[in-house]
């Protein structure tokens, strides 16, 4: 097989189109994950509202979460979370654990 034929070869194969099959199925992934994390948000957030008793370790859980979500947002490229912060309703007192402030209470 001489060269020409080896590149004819390469071509028809085409593996770019495998390596666009694996990048979407990354993507697929990252969303998928991104949204569980988003899920673990949402059920710390309903039980740190619902604590009686041991609120402070719903707190801590909250904390945990949201923490491991904003950094897993920040791994796939969203840097700002005012918009998440407001659409899961995070607390304040979460968010203060974390060392975050939404923009519209920054001086």
């Amino acid at each position: 097989m001489s060269l020409r034929d080896s590149l004819d070869l390469i071509q028809a194969v085409r593996p770019d189109a495998g390596t666009s099959a694996l990048e979407y199925e990354i993507l697929a992934e990252r969303a998928a994950s991104l949204g569980a994390a988003e899920q673990r948000v949402v059920t710390a957030i309903a039980a740190l509202t619902s604590a009686v008793d041991d609120r402070d370790t719903c707190l801590s859980e909250a904390r945990r979460t949201v923490w491991e979500y904003f950094v897993q947002r920040e791994l796939v490229g969203f840097r700002k979370h005012n918009d998440v912060i407001q659409e899961l309703n995070i607390p304040r007192e979460v968010l203060a654990g974390l060392g975050a402030m939404p923009a519209s209470n920054r001086r």
